[in-house]
């Protein structure tokens, strides 16, 4: 069961501790009884995922460490799946956006995944999408923003059974009926990657690896709607050749030939090898970033992370995040330090086509800092060139966040009349990305202090 998004890493909904940060920056409810005063919401229409780059011979690695592997490390003996036709359901009190979401959902997992998955219309259902409170949720697991659990079909029914092997995922040999809930009073774009993440564990893979740069089978939550990557392996998870009950033995050795069929660009890619990662570095980025530790304890943690990146030599994605988590920590107590953070986790991002949207997140840190420092060039510098990414990801949120700091930087820049342009625009994919007015009105009023020339107009 995942843990939940914004508690691991907000990467977007709070920009950093050198500005005043409104305590209640958390996305909202989305669907409301008053009418906004905002611009009209917007949403993403037509996905953009790109093919993985990694070679067949990693990606079935993966493959095997994300099927036959819990989340906590511990093994599974078997393949289990949905046979046959998979039939959803939405129960409970949904927010408006939901469905439309859900629909372009499985559109994708039927063209790109080539799963037999749609709604029920009427008869039985395997997956039941049940919308109900965020503390609802957290009643039954006080870190999740949403989960999936077999057997049973709602929270009332989970309640019930919480305790019992009837929900373990390691006593099952076949998935027949499962149930996920999820948030109906957070944004849009909370709900809807809930969709992804928990519909995609419902149907696949049940771990999640550090060592993925492109996936949402990854703790990092960076990625939040299913990638190239991700349907490549839901694609070979519900390959004919695979079937309930095989072991990774029986799975591996059928593997290569899904792949070559599947993917024959991967055929000819030289395999990586990525080291795996240890629960040490795990424990302490979770401890870092999750809840329900002290600042000095994540302080601690994070530099834990940093010695155990820096022992195993690691040069990638993991190393960057470990830099990343420093900087957000840092924040508060000395922002000179945690910039020097966010620069090398920028560095160690690299220009990999996988790192994109790690770049993009960074980025929005950095211009930041550059705007506070009253160097307006220099933030729609680093902003300009992830624009693009953020809208390819359909991050609303992040894509409103990086609007929001170029209309800033471009009105410094006395480009005042563009700037005012560029902050309306981002208006809608803040309600998205955000949800109710306040909590874009607060994003708006976060930004705004960012700059010298309102704090000395005192117009914030």
């Amino acid at each position: 069961m995942r843990r939940a998004r914004r508690y691991l890493i907000p990467l977007y909904l709070m920009l950093g501790a050198c500005m005043p940060v409104s305590p209640n920056d958390t996305p909202t409810r989305a669907a409301s009884s008053v009418e906004s005063t905002l611009p009209a919401m917007k949403s993403f229409s037509v996905p953009h995922p790109t093919r993985p780059q990694a070679s067949n011979s990693d990606i079935a690695r993966d493959f095997l460490d994300l099927a036959f592997t819990l989340e906590s490390g511990r093994g599974l003996q078997m393949l289990t799946r949905f046979e046959g036709p998979i039939r959803v359901r939405v129960t409970g009190e949904p927010p408006a956006t939901l469905n439309s979401d859900l629909n372009r959902l499985l559109h994708r997992l039927r063209t790109e995944a080539g799963i037999d998955i749609a709604r029920a219309e009427g008869g039985p259902s395997n997956v039941t999408i049940q919308a109900v409170s965020r503390a609802e949720i957290r009643d039954q697991l006080p870190t999740a923003a949403c989960f999936v659990v077999p057997n049973v079909s709602s929270l009332k029914e989970y309640a019930a059974a919480r305790r019992t092997s009837k929900v373990s995922w390691s006593k099952l040999r076949s998935r027949e009926r499962l149930a996920i809930f999820v948030p109906n009073d957070s944004s849009p774009q909370e709900a809807r990657d809930c969709l992804h993440e928990e519909l995609a564990q419902a149907l696949g893979p049940l771990n999640d690896l550090y060592r993925l740069p492109d996936s949402v089978f990854n703790d990092d939550n960076v990625h939040t709607v299913l990638t190239g990557f991700d349907m490549l392996i839901l694609r070979a998870y519900y390959d004919p050749s695979l079937k309930n009950g095989m072991s990774r033995r029986d799975v591996a050795d059928r593997l290569p030939a899904i792949l070559a069929r599947i993917n024959p660009g991967g055929a000819g890619g030289t395999p990586q090898r990525v080291t795996k990662t240890p629960r040490v570095w795990i424990e302490a980025v979770q401890t870092a970033l999750g809840p329900g530790a002290g600042p000095g304890e994540r302080r601690a943690a994070a530099t834990e992370a940093l010695k155990v990146a820096s022992a195993m030599g690691w040069t990638d994605h993991r190393r960057a995040f470990s830099h990343y988590a420093m900087g957000r920590l840092l924040q508060s107590i000395d922002p000179e330090a945690a910039q020097d953070q966010f620069v090398l986790a920028q560095r160690y991002f690299g220009n990999s086509e996988d790192t994109r949207l790690h770049r993009a997140y960074v980025a929005s840190q950095l211009a930041a800092y550059a705007i506070s420092a009253n160097r307006p060039d220099d933030a729609l510098y680093l902003i300009s060139p992830h624009l693009g990414t953020a809208a390819q990801h359909e991050n609303a949120a992040l894509l409103a966040t990086l609007m929001m700091l170029r209309a800033e930087a471009l009105e410094m820049a006395g480009r005042v009349s563009e700037g005012r342009q560029v902050r309306l625009d981002s208006l809608g994919w803040a309600r998205y990305g955000f949800g109710s007015d306040w909590a874009v009105r607060a994003k708006l009023r976060e930004i705004g202090s960012l700059s010298p020339l309102r704090r000395s107009r005192g117009a914030l």
